[in-house]
């Protein structure tokens, strides 16, 4: 996306004097220069699958108007939107700081609320069936509440992120990042299950709305974030291992990741029954709300390592001329990102700015990627695409300015 009236520079950008980026000490001239790469290899695959999950979607919702009618169908849809706001709303602020392709975001949360529940209803009876091979005298139910749903769940949640992963790594610089697109998987998820449950409550109960504001309460109101927090292990898992150099680590962070979100979905649906005898409020605030305090702490300091890195990648920049110690203070600091978001707004150009300070951001992160050796060679001739569309959008707006 182009900031307003901006014109992207030519792949050739001038440069401070003795400067080349990952080039060396100093420019030579080409006898060959490949054709521009395409910015994200990844992207047509992203497109289709999304397609393909927005299909899986509409499917999972004939299958629940069918199942409740169309009436309750919207009710409990409408319902469903709040605990999904909310999510939303917990995903913006840790996704603020660089934002993520939209595109990204909406694969996620599609295969969350399509995919992953056609993998869970399809998969899932099959897989207890299995267990009660193993555990005969078990009860069916108690498999599926506590071992069939969070084994089968998490997988189907954690492979949307690592088809992400896999196709668009680019866009994956870090744990924030994995954390963010866990949470819109599992945003999409709870979104799906909670027409369900609300459904259920609704048209398969004899308390009717009583039963139904009580399900809404519980899981609307109280644990919006519970998926979520499973799924954000897998997530975090997977961002470690995106910011290492290679694919070797991807495939034993998303088994490692999912160790945690099993488990901590075992507790969620086990733990009243087992060990607070059916008692869910005394588990939620003894042992859920400490533990979403310290998720949050923990994404908090994720957060501020991020903005910390920004800072530091940058700062080497304008050691080489290409920001004022002034813009790098702008850009990497949450006051200045305000401040300067208030000057532009006040000069007519605050798209141009959010742009700016987007590309900056993506510039210092592509950095820290070819720092660590990650897809070195492409991630260079990204490098100076970025400092090409930095330098053109900042042409533009003093151009604005002096107007």
């Amino acid at each position: 996306m182009s900031a307003p009236g901006f014109q992207p520079a030519p792949q050739q950008y001038p440069g401070p004097p003795g400067y080349a980026p990952a080039y060396g000490p100093a420019p030579v001239q080409p006898f060959w220069v490949p054709p521009e790469p395409r910015r994200d290899k990844g992207l047509a695959a992203t497109i289709v699958l999304t397609v393909l999950s927005a299909a899986a979607l509409a499917w999972v919702g004939m299958g629940l108007i069918d199942r409740f009618g169309s009436p309750a169908f919207v009710i409990c849809g409408i319902l469903a939107l709040i605990p999904l706001g909310i999510c939303f709303l917990g995903i913006w602020w840790v996704d603020r700081w660089e934002p993520e392709p939209r595109s990204a975001l909406l694969f996620s949360f599609l295969w969350g609320a399509g995919v992953s529940v056609v993998i869970a209803l399809l998969l899932g009876p099959y897989f207890t069936l299995a267990l009660l091979d193993i555990l005969p005298y078990t009860s069916a139910e108690i498999l599926g509440l506590v071992l069939e749903a969070p084994v089968v769940e998490e997988t189907a949640k954690g492979l949307g992120i690592l088809i992400l992963l896999l196709a668009r790594r680019r866009i994956f610089d870090g744990p924030v990042d994995g954390i963010v697109f866990a949470a819109s998987v599992a945003a999409g998820f709870a979104f799906t299950e909670n027409i369900l449950y609300f459904g259920t409550a609704m048209v398969g109960s004899d308390w009717g709305a009583a039963d139904l504001g009580f399900t809404f309460v519980l899981r609307g109101l109280l644990s919006p974030f519970a998926h979520v927090l499973f799924t954000a292990c897998t997530g975090l898992a997977l961002g470690l291992a995106a910011s290492r150099a290679g694919r070797g680590w991807i495939l034993p962070a998303f088994i490692l990741g999912l160790i945690p979100a099993i488990l901590g979905h075992m507790l969620w649906n086990g733990g009243p029954t087992f060990f607070f005898e059916d008692n869910f409020f005394v588990f939620y605030f003894l042992l859920q709300v400490p533990l979403f305090a310290l998720a949050v702490t923990g994404v908090w300091m994720l957060r501020r390592k991020e903005q910390r890195l920004t800072l530091r990648r940058l700062d080497e920049y304008a050691m080489a001329g290409w920001f004022t110690p002034a813009e790098v203070r702008m850009l990497a600091t949450g006051n200045g990102r305000r401040q300067a978001m208030s000057w532009a707004r006040l000069n007519g150009s605050a798209g141009t700015m959010k742009e700016f300070i987007r590309r900056s951001t993506r510039l210092a992160l592509t950095r820290q990627q070819i720092a660590v050796g990650r897809d070195v060679a492409a991630n260079q001739e990204y490098e100076a695409t970025l400092l090409a569309e930095v330098t053109g959008i900042r042409a533009a707006m003093l151009a604005g300015a002096r107007v």
